[in-house]
C-alpha cells in the first residue's frame, strides 16, 4: 500500500479481523461478518522512520496499543469489501498527516503600531468605565 513517496506499507504489516457490524442491514447484519478490524504494527515497522512514527502515536490516540499497533475499525458500510477500503483509507490518511513535519515556531513581536492600539484601546475603555461611577451633586 503506496502512502507518500517514501513510505510503503507491505501486506505482511497488516492483519484485518471481520466481526458483525450492528445498523444497517437487515438480516444480512445478523449472518455475515462485515465490520473490519484494521491492525498496523507501527512499532515494528520497518518502512516508517523514526519521527514519523513519534507522530503517529500522537495522532492516533486511543487506537494505538501497548504493542505499538495501531488498529483501525470500519463498519459503515453494509460490505466487506467496501469496509476494508474505508480503513486502509484512514490507515494511509493518518500515516499521511503524521508524515508532514510541523513547523517550526518563530517568536515574534508586536509592532509599535499594534501596542500604540491596545494602550489607546485601554485608556478609552478605561475612561468609559470611570464614568460610570456616583455622581456628585
Amino acid at each position: 500500500m503506496r502512502i507518500t513517496d517514501e513510505i510503503t506499507i507491505e501486506d505482511w504489516e497488516l492483519t484485518e479481523q471481520f466481526t458483525r457490524a450492528s445498523g444497517p442491514g437487515g438480516q444480512n447484519v445478523n449472518k455475515v461478518d462485515t465490520a473490519v478490524q484494521l491492525r498496523f504494527e507501527a512499532a515494528r515497522s520497518p518502512n516508517l522512520p523514526g519521527p514519523v512514527k513519534t507522530r503517529l502515536k500522537r495522532l492516533a490516540g486511543r487506537r494505538w496499543t501497548k504493542e505499538g499497533a495501531v488498529v483501525i475499525e470500519a463498519r459503515e458500510a453494509r460490505s466487506q469489501v467496501r469496509n476494508r477500503e474505508i480503513a486502509r483509507a484512514r490507515l494511509a490518511d493518518l500515516i499521511r498527516k503524521a508524515s508532514v513535519a510541523p513547523k517550526k515556531r518563530r517568536p515574534t513581536r508586536p509592532t509599535k503600531g499594534s501596542v500604540e492600539r491596545r494602550i489607546k484601546a485601554k485608556k478609552v475603555r478605561g475612561e468609559v468605565k470611570a464614568l460610570r461611577g456616583r455622581v456628585e451633586e
